[in-house]
Protein backbone atom coordinates (compact mmCIF):
# COMPACT_ATOMS: atom_id res chain seq x y z
CA UNK A 1 0.00 0.00 0.00
CA UNK A 2 2.85 2.38 0.86
CA UNK A 3 4.55 1.62 -2.47
CA UNK A 4 1.33 2.29 -4.37
CA UNK A 5 0.75 5.64 -2.64
CA UNK A 6 4.32 6.78 -3.22
CA UNK A 7 4.07 5.75 -6.87
CA UNK A 8 0.97 7.95 -7.26
CA UNK A 9 2.70 10.86 -5.51
CA UNK A 10 5.60 10.69 -7.98
CA UNK A 11 3.30 10.20 -10.97
CA UNK A 12 1.34 13.35 -10.11
CA UNK A 13 4.45 15.44 -9.49
CA UNK A 14 4.14 15.93 -5.72
CA UNK A 15 7.13 15.83 -3.40
CA UNK A 16 5.43 14.94 -0.09
CA UNK A 17 2.37 13.38 1.51
CA UNK A 18 0.94 16.70 2.72
CA UNK A 19 0.65 18.22 -0.75
CA UNK A 20 -0.77 15.01 -2.18
CA UNK A 21 -3.35 14.79 0.59
CA UNK A 22 -4.47 18.33 -0.17
CA UNK A 23 -4.85 17.37 -3.85
CA UNK A 24 -6.91 14.31 -2.91
CA UNK A 25 -9.33 16.52 -1.00
CA UNK A 26 -9.62 19.16 -3.72
CA UNK A 27 -9.20 17.34 -7.06
CA UNK A 28 -11.86 14.78 -8.02
CA UNK A 29 -9.78 13.28 -10.82
CA UNK A 30 -6.80 12.65 -8.53
CA UNK A 31 -9.11 11.22 -5.85
CA UNK A 32 -10.74 8.74 -8.28
CA UNK A 33 -7.32 7.69 -9.54
CA UNK A 34 -6.25 7.11 -5.93
CA UNK A 35 -9.27 4.91 -5.14
CA UNK A 36 -8.96 2.86 -8.34
CA UNK A 37 -5.23 2.29 -7.89
CA UNK A 38 -5.28 1.58 -4.17
CA UNK A 39 -8.16 -0.92 -4.00
CA UNK A 40 -6.90 -4.47 -4.44
CA UNK A 41 -9.45 -6.34 -6.55
CA UNK A 42 -8.62 -10.03 -6.44
CA UNK A 43 -11.67 -12.26 -6.67
CA UNK A 44 -13.08 -15.36 -8.34
CA UNK A 45 -16.25 -17.45 -8.28
CA UNK A 46 -16.54 -19.88 -5.35
CA UNK A 47 -13.22 -18.64 -3.94
CA UNK A 48 -12.13 -21.03 -1.13
CA UNK A 49 -14.58 -23.69 -2.28
CA UNK A 50 -14.76 -25.54 1.05
CA UNK A 51 -16.23 -22.46 2.71
CA UNK A 52 -18.89 -22.14 0.02
CA UNK A 53 -19.81 -25.78 0.56
CA UNK A 54 -20.23 -24.99 4.28
CA UNK A 55 -22.45 -22.07 3.33
CA UNK A 56 -24.56 -24.31 1.09
CA UNK A 57 -24.78 -27.35 3.35
CA UNK A 58 -25.03 -25.78 6.81
CA UNK A 59 -25.53 -22.02 6.80
CA UNK A 60 -28.20 -21.61 4.11
CA UNK A 61 -30.47 -24.32 5.61
CA UNK A 62 -30.08 -22.60 8.99
CA UNK A 63 -30.96 -19.19 7.50
CA UNK A 64 -33.96 -20.53 5.59
CA UNK A 65 -35.24 -22.29 8.71
CA UNK A 66 -35.09 -19.03 10.69
CA UNK A 67 -35.97 -16.43 8.04
CA UNK A 68 -37.60 -18.26 5.11
CA UNK A 69 -36.28 -18.41 1.55
CA UNK A 70 -36.55 -14.69 0.80
CA UNK A 71 -33.25 -13.72 2.40
CA UNK A 72 -31.74 -10.24 2.61
CA UNK A 73 -28.08 -10.71 1.69
CA UNK A 74 -25.37 -8.05 1.49
CA UNK A 75 -22.08 -8.67 -0.30
CA UNK A 76 -19.85 -5.93 1.15
CA UNK A 77 -16.71 -4.87 -0.75
CA UNK A 78 -17.89 -7.03 -3.64
CA UNK A 79 -15.03 -6.16 -6.03
CA UNK A 80 -15.65 -7.36 -9.62
CA UNK A 81 -18.91 -9.13 -8.76
CA UNK A 82 -17.66 -12.72 -8.56
CA UNK A 83 -18.89 -13.05 -4.98
CA UNK A 84 -22.47 -11.73 -5.28
CA UNK A 85 -22.94 -13.65 -8.52
CA UNK A 86 -21.67 -16.78 -6.76
CA UNK A 87 -24.36 -16.23 -4.13
CA UNK A 88 -27.00 -16.06 -6.87
CA UNK A 89 -25.70 -19.23 -8.53
CA UNK A 90 -25.80 -21.04 -5.20
CA UNK A 91 -29.30 -19.86 -4.31
CA UNK A 92 -30.62 -20.59 -7.82
CA UNK A 93 -30.45 -24.29 -7.00
CA UNK A 94 -33.03 -23.82 -4.22
CA UNK A 95 -35.39 -21.10 -5.43
CA UNK A 96 -36.48 -19.23 -8.58
CA UNK A 97 -34.23 -16.40 -9.71
CA UNK A 98 -37.05 -13.87 -9.32
CA UNK A 99 -36.96 -14.52 -5.57
CA UNK A 100 -33.24 -13.74 -5.26
CA UNK A 101 -31.93 -10.24 -4.60
CA UNK A 102 -28.35 -9.54 -3.50
CA UNK A 103 -27.14 -6.12 -2.34
CA UNK A 104 -23.56 -5.69 -3.58
CA UNK A 105 -21.37 -2.70 -2.71
CA UNK A 106 -17.83 -1.47 -3.23
CA UNK A 107 -15.93 1.82 -2.94
CA UNK A 108 -14.38 1.55 -6.43
CA UNK A 109 -16.50 2.94 -9.31
CA UNK A 110 -14.32 1.29 -11.94
CA UNK A 111 -14.64 -2.19 -10.47
CA UNK A 112 -18.40 -1.76 -9.96
CA UNK A 113 -18.78 -0.97 -13.66
CA UNK A 114 -16.83 -4.12 -14.47
CA UNK A 115 -19.11 -6.13 -12.17
CA UNK A 116 -22.21 -4.79 -13.92
CA UNK A 117 -20.80 -5.89 -17.30
CA UNK A 118 -20.24 -9.41 -15.93
CA UNK A 119 -17.40 -10.54 -18.20
CA UNK A 120 -14.88 -12.92 -16.59
CA UNK A 121 -11.65 -14.74 -17.37
CA UNK A 122 -11.30 -18.50 -17.51
CA UNK A 123 -9.40 -18.39 -14.21
CA UNK A 124 -12.24 -16.54 -12.47
CA UNK A 125 -14.87 -19.11 -13.44
CA UNK A 126 -12.71 -22.23 -12.93
CA UNK A 127 -14.50 -23.39 -9.75
CA UNK A 128 -18.08 -22.98 -11.03
CA UNK A 129 -19.90 -26.34 -11.28
CA UNK A 130 -20.16 -27.38 -14.94
CA UNK A 131 -23.96 -27.45 -15.03
CA UNK A 132 -24.16 -23.85 -13.77
CA UNK A 133 -21.42 -22.72 -16.15
CA UNK A 134 -23.25 -24.20 -19.14
CA UNK A 135 -26.60 -22.81 -18.01
CA UNK A 136 -25.63 -19.24 -17.12
CA UNK A 137 -22.44 -18.34 -19.05
CA UNK A 138 -21.64 -17.73 -22.70
CA UNK A 139 -18.10 -17.78 -24.04
CA UNK A 140 -17.06 -14.53 -25.72
CA UNK A 141 -13.57 -14.94 -27.17
CA UNK A 142 -11.26 -15.85 -24.27
CA UNK A 143 -13.78 -14.56 -21.69
CA UNK A 144 -17.13 -15.69 -20.26
CA UNK A 145 -20.24 -13.52 -20.10
CA UNK A 146 -22.68 -14.14 -17.24
CA UNK A 147 -26.35 -14.16 -18.22
CA UNK A 148 -28.66 -11.18 -17.74
CA UNK A 149 -30.91 -13.43 -15.64
CA UNK A 150 -28.17 -13.72 -13.01
CA UNK A 151 -27.16 -10.07 -13.29
CA UNK A 152 -30.73 -8.94 -12.64
CA UNK A 153 -30.58 -10.55 -9.18
CA UNK A 154 -27.78 -8.24 -7.99
CA UNK A 155 -28.13 -4.57 -7.12
CA UNK A 156 -24.71 -2.86 -7.27
CA UNK A 157 -23.99 0.47 -5.56
CA UNK A 158 -21.04 2.48 -4.27
CA UNK A 159 -20.37 2.26 -0.53
CA UNK A 160 -17.60 3.23 1.88
CA UNK A 161 -17.42 0.84 4.84
CA UNK A 162 -15.90 3.52 7.06
CA UNK A 163 -18.25 6.40 6.29
CA UNK A 164 -21.57 5.40 4.71
CA UNK A 165 -24.75 4.06 6.38
CA UNK A 166 -25.08 0.26 6.34
CA UNK A 167 -28.08 -1.76 5.10
CA UNK A 168 -30.30 -2.95 7.95
CA UNK A 169 -32.06 -6.20 8.86
CA UNK A 170 -29.64 -8.37 6.86
CA UNK A 171 -29.96 -12.14 7.18
CA UNK A 172 -26.46 -12.71 5.78
CA UNK A 173 -23.51 -10.36 5.31
CA UNK A 174 -20.58 -11.57 3.21
CA UNK A 175 -17.37 -9.56 3.65
CA UNK A 176 -14.32 -11.63 2.79
CA UNK A 177 -10.59 -10.92 2.47
CA UNK A 178 -11.15 -7.19 2.90
CA UNK A 179 -10.64 -6.25 6.54
CA UNK A 180 -7.08 -7.59 6.53
CA UNK A 181 -6.22 -4.24 4.92
CA UNK A 182 -7.80 -2.18 7.74
CA UNK A 183 -6.33 -0.99 11.03
CA UNK A 184 -7.47 -2.64 14.25
CA UNK A 185 -9.42 0.51 15.18
CA UNK A 186 -11.24 0.45 11.83
CA UNK A 187 -12.05 -3.25 12.25
CA UNK A 188 -13.67 -2.56 15.63
CA UNK A 189 -15.85 0.11 14.04
CA UNK A 190 -16.82 -2.09 11.08
CA UNK A 191 -17.62 -5.19 13.15
CA UNK A 192 -19.80 -3.05 15.42
CA UNK A 193 -21.65 -1.74 12.37
CA UNK A 194 -22.01 -5.26 10.93
CA UNK A 195 -23.60 -6.29 14.23
CA UNK A 196 -26.19 -3.51 13.92
CA UNK A 197 -26.80 -4.37 10.25
CA UNK A 198 -27.65 -8.02 11.00
CA UNK A 199 -30.95 -9.40 12.21
CA UNK A 200 -30.88 -11.32 15.45
CA UNK A 201 -29.40 -14.77 14.57
CA UNK A 202 -28.15 -13.40 11.24
CA UNK A 203 -24.79 -14.57 9.89
CA UNK A 204 -21.53 -12.79 9.02
CA UNK A 205 -19.30 -14.69 6.55
CA UNK A 206 -15.62 -13.58 6.57
CA UNK A 207 -12.55 -14.58 4.56
CA UNK A 208 -10.11 -17.44 4.95
CA UNK A 209 -7.39 -15.10 6.24
CA UNK A 210 -9.66 -13.46 8.81
CA UNK A 211 -10.68 -14.37 12.34
CA UNK A 212 -12.62 -12.01 14.62
CA UNK A 213 -10.69 -11.65 17.87
CA UNK A 214 -13.05 -11.28 20.85
CA UNK A 215 -16.09 -11.77 18.62
CA UNK A 216 -18.36 -11.72 21.67
CA UNK A 217 -17.52 -8.03 22.11
CA UNK A 218 -19.59 -7.44 18.98
CA UNK A 219 -22.44 -9.81 19.97
CA UNK A 220 -21.07 -12.38 17.53
CA UNK A 221 -20.46 -16.06 18.21
CA UNK A 222 -18.52 -18.44 15.99
CA UNK A 223 -20.73 -21.25 14.70
CA UNK A 224 -18.20 -22.56 12.16
CA UNK A 225 -14.81 -21.37 10.95
CA UNK A 226 -15.34 -18.05 9.16
CA UNK A 227 -19.05 -17.87 10.05
CA UNK A 228 -20.35 -15.77 12.96
CA UNK A 229 -23.89 -15.49 14.31
CA UNK A 230 -25.38 -12.37 15.88
CA UNK A 231 -26.26 -13.33 19.44
CA UNK A 232 -28.03 -10.79 21.67
CA UNK A 233 -27.19 -12.82 24.77
CA UNK A 234 -23.57 -11.74 24.41
CA UNK A 235 -22.25 -8.51 25.83
CA UNK A 236 -21.96 -5.72 23.26
CA UNK A 237 -18.67 -3.88 22.82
Amino acid sequence: MKRRIESLIRKNGFSNYKDYLYALKSNTKIYKEFINYLTINVSEFFRNLTQWKTLEQRILPYLMEHFGKKLKIWSAACSSGDEPYTLVLLLSQYMPLNQIKIIATDIDDKILNKAKVGLYSEKSIASIPKELLVKYFKQVGPSYQISDKIKSCVEFSKHNLLEDPYPVNCDLIVCRNVLIYFTEEAKVDIYRKFNHALKENGILFVGSTEQIIHASDFCLSSIQSFFYKKDASLKSY
